[in-house]
């Protein structure tokens, strides 16, 4: 079982989210920023590490939302989202095919990645 945690990013009534690339597994399915927990990490600690890797964006790490557990054929993940906010939109591309920021009600308009999408769903309820 993979650990991995995911950032909401938000920033003026919208939601960071980004684009596998062709290269990575599940290519082209979309998802929201994040990476695996390293050794001797906690959830925020790891959190703020893959954004700033992936993004160069710095967070605020807020409250939790329901974490996932999905079986892939091929891996299994437990998924523990976050909502967080951060200071500026300004964004680097490092690996993602896509990196956008999208309002809430356009969310399920996307070919999310499976683990993905009971935090569409949690999102959409709030």
């Amino acid at each position: 079982m993979i650990k991995v945690v995911c950032a909401i990013n938000q920033f003026e009534k919208k939601i960071l989210i980004a684009q596998r690339s062709e290269s990575m597994k599940l290519p082209l399915k979309w998802e929201f920023p994040g990476g695996k927990i390293e050794e001797g990490e906690n959830k925020k600690e790891a959190l703020e590490r893959e954004i700033y890797e992936e993004l160069r964006m710095n967070i605020e790490v807020h409250e939790a939302l329901t974490s996932v557990e999905h079986h892939y054929p091929d891996f299994s993940i437990t998924l523990y989202p976050f909502i967080c906010d951060v200071k500026s939109k300004d964004f680097v591309k490092t690996e993602h095919k896509e990196i956008k920021w999208e309002k809430k009600e356009n969310l399920t308009n996307y070919d999310w990645a499976a683990a993905d999408i009971p935090i569409v769903e949690e999102i959409m309820s709030l």
